[in-house]
């Protein structure tokens, strides 16, 4: 499957889960997608609380990957999604992970509405 002529397909796709796979990127991620316009780093790091290099390896790992795209106006760099179907796929993976915690909870409630079980001697 993956030796045919699909395989670089298959390669940009995972390297675009890989990028997306950090925590604080999503979170950058969130952040770009509900904003009006360019984001400033600046807006970024005080929503975020990471260091500014750390930030700053997080958006160059998005930049690489065609996920988000920025230009500097002055000593201002501002940041936008690359493609707006990107938060569109952060929206559907936030409601998969909540349909995912609601049947989680489904079946915690069930374990919990077991009769107990007596103390072993």
């Amino acid at each position: 499957m993956l030796d045919g002529p699909d395989r670089p397909l298959y390669e940009i796709k995972a390297n675009l889960f890989k990028a997306l796979a950090h925590p604080a990127r999503i979170r950058v991620l969130e952040i770009l997608s509900t904003s009006e316009g360019p984001t400033p780093v600046s807006e970024i790091l005080a929503a975020t609380d990471l260091e500014p290099t750390l930030l700053s390896q997080h958006l160059s790992v998005l930049k690489r990957h065609h996920v988000v795209s920025g230009h500097r106006t002055g000593n201002a760099v501002y940041y936008t999604i690359a493609h707006p179907k990107i938060a569109e796929l952060l929206l559907i993976a936030r409601m998969f992970l909540a349909d995912t915690l609601a049947a989680q909870r489904d079946r915690l409630d069930a374990v919990e509405s077991l009769p107990p079980i007596g103390t072993p001697r």
